[in-house]
């Protein structure tokens, strides 16, 4: 079932907005809403939600677990494992 949503954003991110979805072949309620599905299906934890998959990986780096490696092994392990 579809369900109308009012949402107040900035006028400029409205307008960029309109010409990614035109540049990607969507509507803006069609990116929206697979916005909202990803960040609501992608981890029951509530913690993890409000990161961006990107800025998970990279805070990973920083574990302790690898507190102990230098940072360019980290750097090139990751770049090896991106690119397999």
């Amino acid at each position: 079932m579809l369900t109308k949503l009012t949402l107040t954003i900035e006028q400029t991110v409205i307008e960029n907005a309109k010409k990614y979805a035109q540049f990607k072949n969507k509507s803006i309620s069609r990116m929206v809403e697979e916005y909202l599905r990803h960040i609501t299906e992608t981890s029951s934890d509530t913690s993890t939600q409000n990161t961006a998959p990107t800025t998970s990986k990279i805070a990973g780096m920083f574990a302790k677990e690898y507190q102990d490696q230098p940072y360019k092994e980290l750097l090139k392990a990751a770049i090896l494992e991106r690119n397999l």
